[in-house]
């Protein structure tokens, strides 16, 4: 069956991702009020967190929430499914989350997750329901550059809710068969929306920042996931004088203060996480500081190549307001980014991504 690509409504079928919250209800209720052919798809993910009652495997999606989203799917009116990838989710996202950790860096799920999982799983699955699109509540614009043709990705409208951090990752073929309905509204307008169509998810609390670990205490999820025992350490300084005994390289990050365990006239930080003699390195606040990093495995969205030195505005973690910086590049995966102003607790396994106003350039892991 042959679709059109247009943006024209008129037999666009398009797979949209609903999780039973509020945004990913309004994102699929806008695109069913557009007039697009809208099917919905939740996707069961896998954790070691909550047992699934009727197979006794792990799932993080629980049945209230695909409840949820399958009420939502009706009162819209459209065909809903949901998709098991469990097997997917744990070996592209918790493995990762969990190798990360124990090899000494932080990670960051989501960015995995969407480009793997969202984008990566369910467009096979849209391919498979001969659909033309699919379709997230995130709030980021995604635009074609008439000139180049390129997929562009841009911050949503809303900075505090601004997910195109998460988003840096995606390849243009994931750009130019995804939609996001929700990049020019604010939360406060799609509550709203939600409201309007009398939808459930309408006054639903935000989601937790990791959907896999329910209760949010990441140190104990990595110690049922380890195989191994994760051994304790020491503390040192700058100098290498042992101040106290850490238990375990994985429950600490650059820049974390809280939960040292050591006495001192002065507060201390985390400075580095040493795998090789497994050592916990501390240092007062102006240890965090650096003036540059590097990053590896890049991807590029705004620009195909970069070819000589640019000034951009750098995030290194999603929270952040981002710092004017030069980037050059090394190789076609490797920059390095020279900040103007020193940067406090640059972390390795975690982002750094690149803007041009509102335009997501591109972006890497932080070595």
């Amino acid at each position: 069956m042959s679709k059109s690509k247009s943006d024209s409504a008129d037999k666009v079928r398009i797979v949209a991702a609903m999780s039973g919250g509020v945004d990913s209800s309004v994102s699929t209720a806008l695109l069913v009020e557009a007039g697009f052919d809208v099917i919905g798809v939740t996707m069961r993910l896998g954790s070691l967190d909550k047992m699934d009652v009727e197979t006794d495997k792990p799932n993080c999606i629980s049945p209230d929430v695909i409840d949820d989203a399958r009420r939502v799917a009706m009162k819209l009116g459209i065909p809903f499914y949901a998709v098991n990838y469990e097997e997917q989710f744990r070996q592209n996202v918790i493995d990762y989350f969990v190798k990360e950790y124990l090899s000494g860096r932080t990670p960051n799920p989501c960015v995995v997750c969407n480009r793997e999982v969202k984008f990566g799983k369910l467009l096979s699955l849209a391919a498979n329901l001969e659909a033309d699109y699919i379709a997230t509540g995130h709030y980021a614009k995604i635009e074609q550059n008439r000139d180049t043709g390129r997929y562009i990705l841009k911050k949503g409208v809303d900075s505090r809710k601004d997910q195109s951090y998460f988003l840096f990752a995606l390849t243009q073929k994931q750009l130019s068969q995804s939609r996001m309905p929700l990049g020019g509204y604010t939360k406060n307008q799609v509550r709203e929306i939600a409201r309007k169509y009398k939808l459930r998810s309408a006054e639903k609390m935000e989601s937790q920042e990791l959907c896999f670990i329910e209760d949010g205490n990441y140190r104990r999820f990595l110690k049922d996931c380890a195989t191994d025992n994760i051994p304790d350490g020491d503390i040192v300084d700058e100098d290498g004088i042992v101040l106290g005994k850490h238990h375990g390289l994985p429950f600490y990050t650059v820049g974390q203060r809280r939960g040292l365990g050591i006495a001192t006239g002065t507060p201390l930080y985390v400075t580095e996480v040493n795998v090789t003699d497994n050592t916990i390195i501390v240092g007062e606040a102006a240890s965090l500081l650096r003036d540059s990093l590097r990053v590896e495995r890049m991807n590029l969205v705004g620009v195909e190549t970069l070819t000589a030195p640019i000034n951009a505005l750098v995030k290194i973690r999603s929270k952040d307001e981002g710092a004017p910086a030069k980037i050059t590049p090394l190789s076609e995966t490797e920059a390095e980014v020279k900040f103007d102003q020193p940067r406090r607790a640059v972390t390795p396994g975690q982002a750094a991504v690149f803007y041009d106003g509102d335009i997501v350039i591109g972006g890497g892991w932080i070595k």
